[in-house]
């Protein structure tokens, strides 16, 4: 069992609603390289919320890190459903990237919410296409809760694509508030994006 420490986590804020589903196996991809790469997003927030920075700044570490252990575009997409399929390539493009920026900040704010955290990440299984890495984090005044992280290698590199909290699917919660977002803007996909670059 290997243990990381947060100094900021959150029950209903942790990184959140990401998925993809995949359309091959997985083959190359083990289960310790799984788990590394859960080990790996782990340090780096403990690395940004324990650095000092300015909220701004931080989100923007937030936003970076995401991109660099997320399946971002296989994310983005799953989100937004099947308007995805009707898009252009600049329109994909322009959605990916706000959809990237409404992340971090969203869930950047949120680890700074509690201090002193850990998580224990307690090993990693094959489940069909996936690994599932299972992790439990500990909170000061709040009981112990679960943590599973969907990885894959569809990208042609090892990624999360999903987060699941106590058995709930977080990109669930994500693609209906894009749902939302999008019929409040009657379909309109470059007045999704605008509201999402304002989110968050």
């Amino acid at each position: 069992m290997t243990i990381y420490t947060l100094n900021n986590l959150s029950r209903r804020g942790f990184l959140g609603g990401f998925a993809a589903l995949a359309a091959t196996p997985a083959l190359s991809l083990t289960s310790r390289e799984a788990e590394i790469l859960v080990s790996g997003l782990v340090g780096d927030i403990n690395a940004a919320i324990g650095s000092g920075k300015s909220e701004a700044t931080m989100i923007g570490d937030f936003t970076r890190i995401f991109g660099r252990y997320g399946d971002v575009p296989a994310i983005a997409r799953s989100a937004l459903g099947p308007t995805a399929r009707s898009l252009s390539t600049s329109e994909l493009s322009s959605y990916t990237q706000a959809f990237q920026g409404y992340i971090g900040r969203k869930y950047g704010k949120r680890f700074r919410e509690f201090i002193g955290g850990r998580i224990e990440v307690n090993g990693a299984r094959q489940a069909g296409r996936f690994y599932e890495v299972s992790t439990t984090a500990f909170l000061r005044g709040e009981n112990p809760f679960e943590l599973t992280f969907i990885v894959s290698d569809r990208s042609g590199q090892d990624r999360f694509v999903n987060m699941l909290i106590e058995g709930v699917n977080l990109l669930a919660t994500e693609r209906v508030e894009i749902t939302a977002l999008l019929d409040r803007n009657r379909g309109n996909v470059n007045g999704l994006i605008d509201d999402l670059k304002r989110a968050g």
